[in-house]
Parts: C-alpha cells; structure tokens; sequence
C-alpha cells in the first residue's frame, strides 16, 4: 500500500512538471510568433509613411468593407469584387505616386492583407495617426 501511494504521488508530480513545461513550451511560441507578428508589422508601417498612402489604404479597406457587407446583404459575390478591387486601387495608387514602393502585398499578400486590417484597427482606435506619423502609439521601438 506505501508503494502504491508513493507511485501516485510521483505520477501526480510527473504530471503537473509535463502539464508546467508544456505550458512554458506555449507561451514562448506565442511569444516568439507575436514577436515575428511585429516585426512584420513595422515593416508594414515603415511600408506606409506617407499620410496619403495611408489615407487611401484607409479609404481602400473602408470600400472592401463595405463590399463585404453589401455582398451579405445582397447574396452576391460582385460588390464584394468590387469593394475588393477598389481597394486595392486605392493601395496602389497610395504607394505608386505617393509612397514611390512596390506594395508589400506582392511579396507576402497574406501577411500584407491582414496588416492592413490591423492598421485599419489601429486608426480607428486612435493608435495610428492620418494626420502624422509623430502620433503613432503602435511601434514596438
């Protein structure tokens, strides 16, 4: 019975060390991959310093929402086109003539895509100026 009692114990031990080393485990990949997150996401903001690029992303993102919505409402896929290719007018107009860059989105459209949205967000939430980029509270520097 004392052996019995002492192997549950150490199984018991075993267990919350793997469930604590685990839990280390995850945290540092979260914090690695939000850590890469940023980095990107700088790059991104770096990409957009020019207050009228950022103003038509901002206009570009806005028109794809509305794109999206009317397509729900409607239940057809043309506005959400629409609204799609609106926006990315309004994008590569932004850094064409006046952020004189190619678009991120032509090297990594996906990260690119949701950075946009992020700093759509992040105008909105008043962390990320229209009006100038000494106002940013969103660099990780």
């Amino acid at each position: 019975m004392n052996q019995t009692s002492t192997k549950t114990s150490l199984d018991k031990t075993t267990t919350s060390e793997t469930k604590a080393a685990e839990k280390v485990a995850n945290n540092a990949f979260v914090k690695a991959d939000n850590t890469t997150k940023q980095k990107f996401y700088d790059f991104y903001l770096d990409e957009h310093q020019n207050m009228t690029c950022r103003r038509l992303h901002f206009a570009g993102s806005s028109f794809g929402l509305i794109g999206l919505a009317k397509s729900v409402k409607k239940r057809s896929a043309k506005p959400l086109l629409k609204g799609i290719a609106t926006g990315y007018a309004c994008a590569w107009v932004g850094h064409f003539f006046f952020e004189r860059n190619k678009p991120a989105s032509f090297k990594f459209p996906l990260k690119s895509f949701v950075s946009d949205f992020r700093m759509y967000g992040d105008v909105l939430r008043g962390n990320l100026s229209l009006k100038d980029k000494k106002f940013d509270k969103v660099r990780s520097n």
